[in-house]
């Protein structure tokens, strides 16, 4: 019921987030949440890191940095979606921890013209996502 919940807060202001709400997790569309973002720069984990910066809520982007690959001239072949997932245990939160997260993605929905892309810095050739350094892009 937490998920639906919090599916539903996110449909009703408008945040593009995978339907139907259910399981364990809520999935958000980072590249429809942020489509200024091009997806060499990574959006999904621009995502993640301004729901951190913004209220300390623990996300992981599921797209291009977790599942990018490189062609021959070492150009992303991107991955099909750029989602970011907040897995939530089932009898660990609360009904107000759950509104705080909602608000916390609507508060940086809202704000979303301002995030930016991130550049690789630093990667690892296997499994880069759990190690790669990354830089906004100016």
């Amino acid at each position: 019921r937490s998920i639906e919940y919090l599916t539903n807060k996110l449909v009703e202001a408008g945040v593009p987030v995978m339907q139907p709400g259910g399981g364990h997790a809520v999935y958000l569309d980072a590249k429809e949440f942020l489509p200024h973002i091009p997806v060499q720069q990574y959006p999904g984990q621009s995502l993640v890191c301004a729901l951190y910066e913004e209220g300390g809520i623990r996300s992981v982007e599921i797209g291009s940095l977790m599942f990018g690959k490189y062609d021959d001239k070492n150009e992303l072949i991107p991955a099909a979606m750029e989602l970011v997932r907040l897995a939530i245990p089932r009898r660990v939160y609360t009904q107000s921890h759950i509104d705080y997260v909602a608000e916390v993605i609507i508060n940086v929905f809202k704000r979303r013209n301002e995030l930016k892309g991130l550049a690789i810095t630093e990667e690892s050739p296997m499994l880069r996502h759990f190690t790669a350094k990354l830089q906004y892009v100016s």
